[in-house]
């Protein structure tokens, strides 16, 4: 025998090639039915298929959500951050847009004032506020240094607020119109057909108006009329608006009438100031004209 056929593996690579052409030529037939080894195959190929495919197509779709999740959230953070800023900025424009309307407010104001040529503006702003006593004082950051004395007219660009009531080197304290002292009194006039004289003196909390005292049964007050300083008190300049007339009732005693009056300044929320001081001389108490002066000489 050959030695050829006596190598046994050889021999059964041989046969392995020449089965599997076979097979393959076999499969290749399209009109074949196939045997049951292959159905065995392909069905189990298939059910492994199917077992695995799901679960690893639910995994993958789990990472792929919590990775839509993540871009999700770090969007949602990024957003929440421009919202922010633009809140603020908002919050700032708006607050700009109030301090520019204030100040343009208080320009007007100290433009009316300029016709008052005895009297010079001293621009102020307010820096404390005692809430137990909110309607009576308030302290300005303007003093001695800047040349504000006690007594002189305080204003926004509204309407009078008071009058400095004690002043230090770089602050002064303002009384306003709605303190509650019996010695807190301000002449004033109604304008009207004819002037009608009158006192604030003394404010309702809970109306928030001040109370016009002093006016006489027979005079003829309606409602919306204005209520300006008269400039006989020697404190005042005349002429300054301190609000308007809401109400009118006869006082406790039915001899004079009493107004109540709405104030022109917003004496809850004060800001800038205006510090009225006097530049004309005023003649000293007791002061005499010059014919009794000559006559004392003589």
């Amino acid at each position: 025998m050959p030695p050829f056929f006596m190598n046994k593996r050889l021999i059964l690579l041989l046969a392995s090639v020449i089965l599997l052409v076979a097979l393959i030529g076999f499969s290749l037939k399209s009109d074949r039915e196939l045997s049951w080894p292959e159905r065995f195959v392909k069905d189990s190929a298939g059910l492994f298929q199917s077992v695995f495919h799901k679960p690893s197509q639910f995994i993958g779709g789990a990472f792929e959500e919590v990775n839509a999740l993540r871009d999700t959230y770090d969007e949602n953070q990024y957003l929440k951050s421009r919202i922010e800023k633009y809140a603020s900025i908002d919050s700032e424009v708006q607050s700009l847009r109030k301090e520019n309307e204030r100040l343009r407010e208080d320009l007007a104001g100290k433009d009316k004032l300029a016709n008052m040529r005895e009297y010079e503006t001293i621009v102020g702003t307010m820096i404390a506020r005692n809430p137990d006593r909110w309607y009576e004082y308030i302290t300005i950051d303007r003093g001695k240094r800047n040349g504000v004395e006690e007594d002189m007219a305080v204003m926004t660009s509204k309407g009078l607020i008071g009058k400095i009531k004690s002043v230090n080197e770089f602050t002064s304290t303002v009384q306003l119109l709605s303190a509650q002292d019996r010695v807190n009194q301000v002449p004033a006039i109604v304008k009207g057909k004819s002037n009608i004289f009158g006192l604030i003196a003394g404010y309702d909390e809970e109306r928030e108006m001040l109370l016009y005292r002093n006016i006489n049964t027979s005079m003829d007050i309606k409602k919306g009329d204005l209520v300006t300083t008269a400039g006989n008190g020697g404190v005042f300049p005349s002429d300054l608006t301190i609000g308007t007339v809401e109400d009118v009732q006869p006082d406790s005693y039915g001899l004079t009438k009493m107004a109540y009056v709405k104030p022109a300044a917003n004496l809850y929320d004060v800001e800038n100031v205006m510090i009225l001081k006097r530049t004309a001389p005023v003649p000293p108490e007791g002061d005499v004209s010059s014919g009794d002066t000559e006559e004392e000489a003589e």
